[in-house]
C-alpha cells in the first residue's frame, strides 16, 4: 500500500509538471494517475478487515456459532473414538489390541482436555466482554473489535478441525491402513491450535483474571495430553514393528548383499528428502506466523487508537 501511494504521488507530480509547461499542457494525460489511484483502492480493500463487511449482530452470532461448532466437533470426535475402541476390542487380539487400546485411550484423554479448554475460553470471553471496554453489548463489542474477533474465530476453527483430522488419522491407524507418523503430526497440530486460541484470548484479557489462569492451565493440559498421544503412538509403532521382524533365514549371501545395497540407497534418499522437508516446514511455519500475526491482529491492543 505504501509503494502504491508513493507511485501515485510520483504520477501526480508528473502530471502537475506537464500542466505547468505551456508546451505540454495540451497533451497532459491523467490515465497513469487514475491507474495509480485504482491500485491504492484495490490494495486497501484487500487489507480491510473482513469483519467490517458484517453487521454487528452477524459477527457476534458468528463467534457463538463457531464455538458451538467446535464443541460439537470435539464431542463427535470423542464419540467416534469410543466406537473405534469397542470395535477394536471385538476383532483385535494380542499386541494389536493392546496398541490400539493405548492409543485410543490417550486420544480420549486429549478430547477431554480440549473440552476443558473450550469451556475455559468461553468463560474468559465472557469476562472480557463484561469488563466493558466501552461496548454496550456483547455483539457491539465483537463488532467494534472485529480483528480480535476474527482471530478468535480462526483459532476456534483450528481446534475443531484438528480434533476431527486427528480422529480420522487414529481410525486409519487402528484399521492398519494409516501411518503412525500422521497421527503424531495431527497431535502436534492440535497443540499448535491450542496455543493459537490462548494467544487470541489473552490479547484483551486482564492478566490477573482467574479465567485466564484457568485457560492457561487447560492449555497445559492439552499440551500434556498431546504428548501422551505421541508417546503412545511411538510405543505402539515400535511394538508393531517388533512383531514384524524380517526373516532372512532362507536368503542366499548374494540376495542379502543385494538387499543391503538397496537399503543403503533408500537410507540416503530418505535422508536427503528429510532435510528438504525440514527446510520446507521451516519456511511454511515462518510464513504461517507472519500471516497469522498480520491478518488476525493479535498484537493490537485497541482498534482505532494509537
Amino acid at each position: 500500500l505504501s509503494k502504491s501511494v508513493k507511485a501515485c504521488g510520483s504520477e501526480a507530480l508528473a502530471l502537475l509538471g506537464q500542466m505547468k509547461q505551456r508546451d505540454s499542457l495540451a497533451t497532459a494525460n491523467d490515465n497513469k494517475l487514475r491507474a495509480a489511484l485504482e491500485t491504492i483502492l484495490t490494495t486497501a480493500e484487500k487489507l480491510r478487515p473482513r469483519g467490517l463487511e458484517l453487521q454487528q449482530g452477524e459477527l457476534g452470532d458468528l463467534v457463538e456459532q463457531e464455538m458451538a461448532a467446535t464443541s460439537a466437533a470435539v464431542e463427535s470426535a470423542a464419540a467416534r473414538i469410543e466406537e473405534m475402541l469397542n470395535k477394536s476390542r471385538a476383532v483385535d487380539t494380542g499386541v494389536k489390541m493392546e496398541v490400539n487400546e493405548r492409543i485410543l485411550a490417550s486420544c480420549t484423554e486429549l478430547m477431554q482436555a480440549i473440552k476443558e479448554l473450550i469451556l475455559s475460553s468461553k468463560d474468559l470471553q465472557r469476562d472480557i466482554v463484561e469488563s466493558g471496554r466501552g461496548a454496550a453489548s456483547m455483539k457491539e463489542f465483537y463488532a467494534k473489535n472485529s480483528r480480535w474477533t476474527e482471530g478468535l474465530i480462526s483459532a476456534s476453527k483450528a481446534v475443531g478441525w484438528g480434533a476431527t483430522v486427528m480422529v480420522d488419522a487414529a481410525d486409519m491407524v487402528v484399521q492398519g491402513k494409516g501411518k503412525f507418523e500422521e497421527l503424531m503430526v495431527c497431535s502436534h497440530e492440535i497443540a499448535a491450535s491450542t496455543a493459537q486460541l490462548v494467544a487470541a484470548s489473552k490479547v484483551k484479557a486482564d492478566k490477573d483474571s482467574a479465567n485466564l489462569h484457568r485457560l492457561q492451565q487447560a492449555s497445559r493440559g492439552v499440551t500434556q495430553a498431546t504428548a501422551t498421544v505421541v508417546a503412545s503412538t511411538k510405543s505402539g509403532k515400535s511394538q508393531i514393528e517388533d512383531t514384524e521382524t524380517m526373516d532372512f533365514s532362507s536368503m542366499t549371501l548374494t540376495q542379502i548383499k543385494r538387499q543391503e545395497m538397496d537399503a543403503q540407497v533408500t537410507v540416503l534418499e530418505l535422508e536427503t528428502r528429510l532435510q528438504k522437508e525440514r527446510e520446507r516446514l521451516g519456511e511454511l511455519r515462518k510464513k504461517h506466523y507472519e500471516l497469522a500475526g498480520v491478518a488476525e491482529g493479535w498484537g493490537e491492543e485497541e482498534e482505532g487508537t494509537g
